[in-house]
């Protein structure tokens, strides 16, 4: 048993905002063979985290623990009930509640933007983010989100 998710990172700044960068990003793909390292372990061998891109901004994936949630970027994994819910920063309204990663995984999109300060400079940073998320009681599979559709996609 285990709960994988994996996380897809485009970023890019202002000057990469052209129709040719946007196809460049869009032929990126958003579900990977999970391949150990860079894939890891976490919270006791219980999570397996795969992180693709987000190059620009180290250390840009956060995650914790608290009783039985997982908080992981945006999202939460409620482990008593498996059910994934996507926590929008920006408001103050309740996680939205996507679905059950029971056996079934789900894809979750959002895109954003934030402002970085690097050599004394500030500029925007653009994000695109997919996370694909499973609990299974299978054994594991490294193509696990290659061999099947997502049972639900989400928009955030």
């Amino acid at each position: 048993m285990s709960l994988i998710l994996q996380i897809t990172i485009k970023q890019w700044d202002k000057s990469q905002r052209t129709v040719a960068h946007e196809q460049l990003r869009s032929a990126i793909p958003t579900q990977h063979t999970i391949t150990f390292p860079p894939a890891f372990y976490a919270f006791d061998q219980q999570c397996i985290i795969d992180q693709h891109g987000g190059d620009l901004q180290p250390n840009r994936l956060k995650y914790s623990k608290q009783d039985n949630i997982l908080y992981f970027d945006r999202f939460l994994v409620n482990l008593d009930t498996l059910q994934l819910a996507y926590l929008d920063p920006n408001t103050t309204q309740s996680p939205q509640i996507i679905g059950s990663i029971n056996n079934q995984w789900l894809q979750s999109h959002y895109q954003c933007r934030y402002s970085i300060y690097e050599s004394e400079l500030f500029y925007w940073l653009y994000e695109d983010v997919t996370l694909n998320a499973l609990y299974s009681t299978d054994d594991f599979n490294e193509q696990v989100f290659l061999r099947t559709e997502p049972s639900m996609i989400y928009k955030g």
